[in-house]
């Protein structure tokens, strides 16, 4: 995501709370407006932007493997996307967490595709989508599970408690490609779903246990925000551990949380603040996942 008009943000947080693809008021507008735009990472594997959390895909003999899927009323725009790097059947559709920015495509790709994630993405998903069966990952793993595809091992791994409660981080060995979903916002504050499992210092915690992990030259696709490196997760990491130090020692120091939004953070890290995630809601952020009992 960018940053859009306070009506587009008034929409997306209508996203993440409820979990549909879009308000039915303007989608079909939205819809029309978005474009798909397609960069090649790596090997076999392609980012695809639009709106809504950014897609992976793998192409080659074995056919595809793809990475969240936007939003329902995308799933056109995107199957064509896809179509135009290549033919083959989507096989495999892996959900990298259960915001409805990234798995409001499910009902619509799952009909045909094996959706995988872990336990606790198909509990929330299930939640949400009563009726429609398609739209549940139908394997389910803990840990994280390995699928040879496309020449190579793709890893999906779990990473515990950061933004949700149930995030996946895939590897793509062979084109060393890193998928984070939103375990990284490129540039960007990020939004941890304290309701959802999320926790601010797990989060942190996370990236810097997944930089341990990423090859130097390997190419990142984030959650959301611009095809990245491991130097740009290392300075999202940075600017998690410098935030939240500055918010702490204000706790520390027994500011209120009024009085800490009204100072806001050092100028060095203002620029991070975007339409959904504002320098005041990452302050209040870090406030509650450190006081929260």
């Amino acid at each position: 995501m960018q940053k859009k008009s306070t009506g587009f943000l008034l929409l997306v947080l209508f996203c993440y709370m409820t979990g549909n693809a879009f308000a039915h008021t303007g989608s079909r507008k939205i819809q029309e407006e978005t474009i798909i735009t397609t960069i090649h990472v790596g090997g076999a594997v392609y980012m695809l932007t639009g709106r809504g959390g950014n897609i992976g895909i793998s192409v080659g003999s074995d056919g595809i493997l793809m990475i969240d899927d936007q939003f329902a009323n995308l799933s056109k725009k995107i199957r064509a996307a896809i179509a135009a790097i290549d033919s083959g059947e989507i096989r495999f559709l892996v959900n990298t967490h259960h915001h409805g920015d990234h798995v409001g495509g499910n009902a619509n790709f799952g009909k045909t595709a094996t959706i995988l994630a872990h336990h606790n993405v198909r509990s929330r998903v299930a939640e949400r989508n009563k009726t429609s069966v398609s739209a549940l990952p139908i394997i389910t793993f803990d840990v994280g599970l390995s699928i040879h595809f496309n020449g190579e091992e793709v890893r999906i791994i779990h990473w515990a408690g950061g933004h949700t409660d149930g995030d996946a981080v895939i590897f793509f060995s062979k084109s060393n490609v890193v998928h984070t979903g939103d375990q990284m916002f490129a540039g960007m504050f990020p939004f941890v779903d304290l309701d959802g499992g999320g926790d601010v210092q797990r989060y942190m915690d996370n990236i810097a246990s997944i930089l341990e992990k990423v090859p130097n030259d390997a190419k990142i696709i984030p959650g959301h925000g611009p095809l990245s490196t491991k130097d740009d997760l290392r300075k999202v990491h940075q600017m998690l551990v410098e935030t939240t130090t500055f918010i702490r020692q204000k706790i520390a120091a027994g500011q209120t949380l009024e009085m800490m939004i009204a100072a806001g953070l050092p100028q060095k890290w203002q620029s991070w603040a975007w339409s959904f995630v504002p320098q005041d809601k990452w302050i209040k952020t870090v406030y509650k996942s450190f006081t929260r009992k």
